[in-house]
């Protein structure tokens, strides 16, 4: 649940760091300033809201798999990873068009 929550927020926040830095153009625009950069507090909304947006995201959606292929295979015996079936098959129709 608290993974959900603070994906929650970090989205909300986020939106509202969007909608923060609109206003401020359109301040800016109103007053006939020239626009340099976003203030130093939209700045920091916006990188927090982001690094909680990345780490509900990444608790919330569960495991992640290993990189590695024999971390997988670990707990199989060479039976059950030898026993697949074969792509390649001799015995077909096809081989009687060019005889």
């Amino acid at each position: 649940m608290g993974q959900k929550l603070l994906l929650i927020i970090g989205l909300l926040a986020l939106a509202h760091a969007g909608y923060s830095a609109a206003q401020h153009r359109v301040f800016v625009r109103l007053t006939e300033q020239q626009f340099e950069r976003l203030p130093t507090d939209i700045i920091v909304q916006t990188l927090i809201a982001f690094l909680a947006c990345c780490i509900g995201s990444v608790q919330l959606f569960g495991k992640f798999k290993p990189i590695l292929i024999t971390a997988e295979w670990q707990n199989k015996t060479w039976d059950t990873i030898g026993n697949r079936p074969s792509f390649m098959t001799f015995n077909h129709r096809g081989r009687k068009l060019f005889h």
